[in-house]
């Protein structure tokens, strides 16, 4: 332990302000590193920490995308997970979750999403436990042995990396559930971070036509200026929402997408994508992460479509190591920084303020 301290957001009591503490900054532990926390993505789900929608241990340090560079390697690691060489000042990401290999989802079904003791930064790390800087939000970060850590390639600009840093490894593995077929229709539900990720996503994964149907309309303004999405409809601030849920099934063809993908974190979403879908298509769930209530839906839609119905939950240290890997790609197509506004440690407050009223698409603090 070293006498210096590190600055860190920390989430006391659910529904109440955050507050911005002090913590000693800790040696390397074995096989895991420290990391200087320079960006620290917010997401909705810190909204919904916040608001006390999951159950999850307080008080804790928030953040669980990042992006910093390596302060101090612990005994016996001299490389990232992939093999390559690391050293102290080099740029890295992280996974937000380490699976514990021998539950049941771990060890019998081959699914570390689902693990029933997945530890995850930012979210289930209490400041009460041995190693309290464990959230990104913050000066310097924690990460324990066994944490997937990749070090970027070089000349990737860090708010690139950042802008989609938890909704390109989620799409990455929900793309891995049902792929996108070349040449198919995909209509995207939802042009939040994890919406865009899945259409810029599905156009470098070959797919023919990308409908963006979400909101509001600035929001969509920017994509279409990017080249994310194909197609852009505002379902969100029709007059006529039916409408406007018209105007996408029209852009189709009239019978529907090949694949619809759910992004938009509403309930009332999964009945609407339902319909968009083609007869024989797919209807893949992505944003429904927090338990947002319930919807109505008509099941003979289903049915009658023949869906092939796919939900997916979180994401690997693989499926990061494929997002970082893509980012050369999603860098020459997509001018991904501009979805970025940053906030200085400091200013946290503005940044959580800034996503729940929609006008920062991605909010980034910066250290």
């Amino acid at each position: 332990m070293t006498d210096l301290t590190s600055r860190a957001v920390v989430l006391e009591r659910f529904g109440a302000p955050l507050a911005l503490r002090d913590f000693p900054l800790p040696a390397a532990p074995p096989g895991g590193m420290v990391v200087a926390s320079r960006y620290g993505g917010v997401c909705g789900t810190d909204l919904h920490l916040q608001q006390g929608h999951l159950d999850v241990p307080v008080p804790l340090v928030l953040g669980h995308e990042g992006l910093g560079t390596v302060y101090e390697l612990g005994e016996g690691v001299g490389h990232d997970t992939g093999g390559t060489p690391l050293a102290a000042g080099d740029r890295v990401m992280w996974a937000s979750s380490i699976a514990c290999g021998t539950c049941v989802p771990c060890s019998a079904h081959l699914e570390p999403t689902l693990c029933e003791r997945r530890r995850t930064y930012g979210v289930n790390r209490s400041v009460t436990e041995d190693a309290p800087l464990a959230g990104s939000w913050a000066e310097h970060i924690e990460l324990a042995a066994g944490t997937t850590v990749i070090r970027l390639p070089d000349g990737t600009e860090p708010l690139t990396a950042m802008s989609l840093a938890c909704a390109g490894p989620t799409m990455a593995h929900a793309f891995e559930r049902r792929p996108v077929r070349l040449g198919e229709t995909v209509v995207v539900q939802g042009s939040g971070p994890v919406g865009l990720a899945a259409a810029a996503m599905a156009q470098l994964g070959g797919a023919g036509r990308v409908i963006l149907a979400g909101g509001p309309a600035e929001r969509l303004s920017l994509a279409a200026d990017l080249g994310i999405g194909t197609a852009h409809v505002d379902v969100v601030g029709a007059a006529d929402q039916e409408d406007a849920l018209a105007e996408v099934l029209e852009l189709t063809g009239g019978r529907g997408a090949d694949l619809v993908v759910e992004c938009a974190g509403v309930p009332a979403a999964v009945g609407q994508g339902l319909r968009l879908a083609r007869r024989g298509g797919s209807y893949l769930v992505v944003g429904q992460y927090t338990d947002s209530g319930d919807t109505l839906i008509n099941p003979h839609q289903i049915v009658h479509r023949q869906l092939d119905v796919v939900g997916s939950w979180a994401f690997t240290g693989a499926h990061l190591a494929r997002y970082v890997g893509l980012l050369p790609a999603l860098a020459a197509r997509f001018d991904l920084a501009r979805l970025v506004t940053t906030y200085p440690l400091e200013d946290f407050a503005s940044a959580l303020r800034d996503v729940a009223n929609g006008t920062a698409l991605k909010a980034v603090i910066v250290s």
